[in-house]
């Protein structure tokens, strides 16, 4: 299948691990421009020189790094054409701490994303706003309230602007992973760090597995693409089965 990506300009926050960096890499090989952003210098040196993006060290709950990276982006790359907000601060504590960065970091980071990239979504011909939310969102887990009730805040946000911005012909969908594992990422900590809740979480997964971050990314990729052009206000769950509430 041609997702028609070929020539498009992509802005993915958190691009230099796991489900951002897939998702990247994937744009690159379907023809498209990228600019990734991530909190650490080497990170972003790795995959800029890697797959030959545009990239830059940002902390994305700094509002005025985020938009800086946004419009340095649209003129590095002429224009953007999709938005994927994957940043998350992944606090799932239970207290102030963690309602504090959730709002910051996973919250308010796409709120500034996409309104910082505005501007050039409503001049693209392909515009589409993705939000990577997360199955704590849609149904109570062991993660802490703040983590699940922001996620889910994100797919109620997504819908908003997919209704608002549909006469513009711009999508807004939401994609929310099961457990994802990689290398560096929040499992494998898990794994050697407590791994008595990793075998929990673990035995959770129907599939007896978690999954990958490329089968997240191609999610994120399909949705985000031209070829799902009718699709817009919809939140896909990718997690092998684990959540067991109908979504209807």
């Amino acid at each position: 299948m041609d997702l028609k990506l070929r020539g498009l300009k992509a802005l993915i926050t958190g691009g230099s691990k796991g489900i951002g960096y897939r998702c990247a890499a994937a744009l690159v090989a379907e023809g498209a421009q990228v600019s990734i952003c991530a909190r650490t210098v080497a990170d972003v040196d790795a995959v800029t020189a890697e797959l030959g993006v545009y990239g830059a060290v940002v902390d994305v709950s700094n509002k005025d790094a985020l938009e800086s990276w946004v419009a340095d982006s649209a003129v590095a790359m002429s224009g953007i054409d999709i938005v994927i907000g994957n940043v998350s601060a992944l606090a799932v504590s239970d207290d102030e701490a963690a309602w504090e960065a959730g709002f910051n970091t996973d919250m308010m980071h796409c709120v500034r994303l996409v309104n910082a990239a505005m501007p050039w979504l409503e001049a693209s011909d392909a515009a589409s706003i993705t939000l990577v939310s997360s199955v704590s969102g849609r149904e109570i887990d062991f993660t802490g309230p703040a983590y699940g009730a922001f996620k889910a805040a994100l797919v109620h946000y997504a819908q908003g602007l997919a209704y608002k911005l549909a006469p513009q012909g711009i999508r807004a969908n939401t994609v929310s992973p099961g457990n994802t594992y990689f290398k560096g990422g929040i499992w494998e900590s898990i794994e050697t760090g407590n791994p008595e809740l990793f075998a929990t979480a673990l035995a959770m997964n129907p599939m007896g597995r978690m999954a990958t971050p490329d089968e997240i990314a191609r999610g994120v990729i399909f949705v985000a693409s031209p070829a799902s052009s009718f699709t817009s206000g919809t939140n896909l769950v990718i997690d092998g089965a684990l959540t067991k509430g109908v979504q209807l």
